[in-house]
């Protein structure tokens, strides 16, 4: 597997093109915006783009999907069923799913927003809006934040050290790392 990084500067959003080198399939999440270098890269792979997953419908995750579709025929999955477009595709809870010949959990992660979603892929988790470098996402109230705190905790520190996590917004970063430094969890602890 390998994971290209693009960056949007209309949303300083991640958008990610994940490709499974052995079967030549791509998937892309969060479309914030599709640019030339994105469609360049799935066409000189050659890639067959299969399939959109999003982490939630914010614009500046979704903003490029329509563009997308007009170009290739593809499946998107998400949380919602308006952005997903048929149950099929509707991801509720947290869960598999076999795509690009690739085997990705789907972890629910309400409180950013109530559908907020995180893919894990091998060892990197596709955080969205939940969790970035040092921080938590926001939200809008304390009820939200306890709850993306819990669903946090629960699916995502319990993962292992080496897992990478790749956000919607800002640099990647280490579940180690989160552990130690990031302060939503342990702000006491944290004191760099």
């Amino acid at each position: 597997m390998k994971v290209y990084f693009h960056f949007n500067l209309d949303g300083f959003s991640n958008c990610y093109v994940v490709v499974n080198e052995k079967n030549k399939e791509a998937l892309i999440i969060d479309p914030g915006i599709i640019t030339k270098e994105i469609i360049e890269q799935i066409e000189s792979g050659p890639y067959n783009l299969v399939a959109v997953l999003i982490t939630h419908k914010h614009n500046s995750h979704i903003r490029g999907l329509q563009t997308l579709k007009k170009i290739y025929s593809v499946k998107v999955y998400a949380a919602d069923n308006d952005i997903a477009g048929s149950e099929e595709t509707t991801l509720n809870g947290d869960g598999f799913i076999q795509v690009a010949g690739l085997q990705i959990q789907h972890l629910a992660i309400p409180g950013h927003t109530a559908d907020s979603l995180a893919y894990k892929i091998g060892r990197i988790i596709f955080t969205g809006d939940t969790i970035s470098a040092a921080m938590i996402c926001s939200t809008t109230s304390t009820y939200a934040e306890r709850t993306l705190i819990s669903n946090l905790t629960t699916k995502i520190l319990s993962q292992q050290d080496e897992v990478i996590l790749m956000p919607g917004h800002g640099p990647p970063s280490s579940l180690a790392a989160e552990k130690k430094y990031n302060s939503a969890f342990f702000p006491a602890a944290c004191k760099i």
